[in-house]
């Protein structure tokens, strides 16, 4: 509900962050307003701009007082870019609110009793982490209240993110700090050569236009896949932009494109075109190499993954004759991590191109004791599916954020294996399936790895063992 008279609330303290990043206050009559761009410990005046059953929503108008955990945002989008929530907060008090809000999920929802603080495993780099970003193309990018009260010629096109809750509006990005900044001299030559050039940026409504999306791909030895997404096929301007591209950066090691005109622009069900080098970029991960396609899921923080994949291997304690399932595989990094300290693993995943990564992966670092399947998880991983490959010893399960299906809860409870592994990026969803597990397995360890430092964003990891 709206409210037509907007009412304000004077030197109200912000007191704790909200899941989607948002901050958290509260009246002297312990009503919860949610608010953008605060940090815990301002003293703050807010204006309410709409009123809900159980809280409000408004805007901080004034700061009475700054929390001594704020800093100044190191990037230049922040006050519109919703990406990195928590640049205007201090990295260690940033690891501090994660922990918090892991633990509060396991005991609201799992009702998992913690007791003492968690361990989070910090980024060394708190900034240029990540090996992948896409990028969209729009012809009615956001403007800022400034633009819009300008006399001036205002360019419309841009480049950059979708702006939080509206998937048609784009906010133009000129430097992003998240990956190395090779990704964003990239970024602003294509944008400049199409300005130039007069290429059509998408118009997301309308659902036309040329240019749609960009991704760039990076990995720690410096390799670097470009590609490129277009909604038709204009192969003269398609081949020159191309061009021009590989001639600024000749060490681009992969350089494709698509040509999608659905409706959406996922790009699962299209045939990626080969314009220049070679169809993978090669990542070393520890001692294994790893393909890195354009479809492959791949850990966005490499050196995290790296963390993580070391208190994975921990928390299994193999002895060296345990039969291992890695559920939700993708392109086969944990199974092959873990490979020289097991029997036998069985990787599944429902992306066919991640699977075929991960059989070939196993055999550029000579692997035999792997093996992928590919399937729906629901579906494929059954009592049919135990009897050919045998009972594990150990599930290693690693979902998407909506978590697993009940039916793939339901077989792990059939099986029993005497430990699973529950990784996941999403605590709530990962609370609310260890509620099922509970039924046989207690809670043994728990570590957090922060994977996405200025986010909310982290890998949770639950080691369960039989009751």
């Amino acid at each position: 509900m709206s409210l037509k008279n907007k009412k304000i609330f004077k030197k109200i303290p912000i007191v704790d962050i909200a899941k989607k990043g948002e901050t958290i206050s509260k009246t002297k009559k312990n009503e919860i307003i949610f608010l953008k761009k605060g940090v815990p410990g301002d003293i703050v005046d807010v204006e309410i701009y709409k009123k809900k059953k159980k809280f409000f929503l408004g805007n901080i108008i004034n700061y009475v007082k700054l929390s001594k955990e704020r800093v100044k945002p190191k990037c230049e989008h922040f006050d519109l870019c919703g990406g990195c929530q928590l640049q205007n907060i201090n990295y260690d008090f940033q690891l501090k609110l994660k922990t918090k809000l892991v633990k509060d999920n396991l005991e609201r929802i799992a009702d998992v009793k913690l007791g003492n603080e968690l361990e989070i495993v910090p980024s060394n780099e708190q900034y240029y982490y990540r090996n992948k970003l896409e990028f969209t193309f729009s012809n009615k990018r956001w403007l800022t209240d400034e633009e819009i009260k300008s006399n001036e010629y205002i360019e419309r096109n841009g480049l950059g993110f979708h702006k939080a809750g509206m998937w048609d509006k784009i906010i133009d990005i000129n430097n992003c700090h998240l990956q190395i900044d090779i990704s964003n001299k990239i970024r602003n030559f294509i944008k400049n050569y199409c300005n130039e050039n007069n290429l059509i940026f998408f118009d997301h409504k309308n659902k036309s236009g040329f240019l749609r999306n960009l991704i760039i791909k990076t990995t720690i030895s410096g390799e670097l896949m470009v590609v490129i997404q277009f909604y038709n096929h204009m192969s003269l301007e398609i081949k020159n932009l191309l061009n021009s591209i590989v001639k600024k950066f000749p060490q681009i090691n992969s350089l494709l494109y698509i040509i999608n005109n659905k409706a959406n622009d996922t790009i699962y069900d299209q045939k990626i075109n080969l314009f220049y080098g070679k169809k993978y970029i090669l990542e070393k991960f520890g001692k294994f190499f790893f393909k890195i396609s354009v479809k492959s899921f791949y850990q966005p923080n490499p050196k995290q993954a790296l963390k993580l994949y070391e208190i994975i291997k921990d928390f299994s304690e193999l002895k060296g004759d345990d039969v291992i399932y890695d559920l939700y595989t993708g392109n086969g990094t944990i199974a092959q991590f873990l490979s020289d300290k097991a029997s036998k693993i069985i990787g599944i995943d429902i992306i066919d191109e991640s699977i075929k990564n991960a059989i070939e992966n196993s055999k550029i670092n000579n692997i035999k004791n792997v093996k992928f399947l590919v399937g729906d998880m629901k579906n494929i991983f059954d009592e049919k599916l135990i009897k050919k490959y045998g009972k594990p010893s150990v599930i290693i399960t690693d979902p998407p954020r909506n978590g697993m299906h009940p039916r793939v809860i339901s077989e792990i409870i059939k099986i029993n294996p005497e430990k699973v592994i529950y990784v996941s990026c999403n605590s709530s969803t990962q609370a609310r399936d260890l509620k099922l597990l509970k039924k046989l397995y207690k809670v043994s360890k728990i570590k957090i790895v922060d994977m996405f430092p200025q986010t909310l964003h982290v890998e949770n990891v639950v080691l369960l063992k039989k009751k």
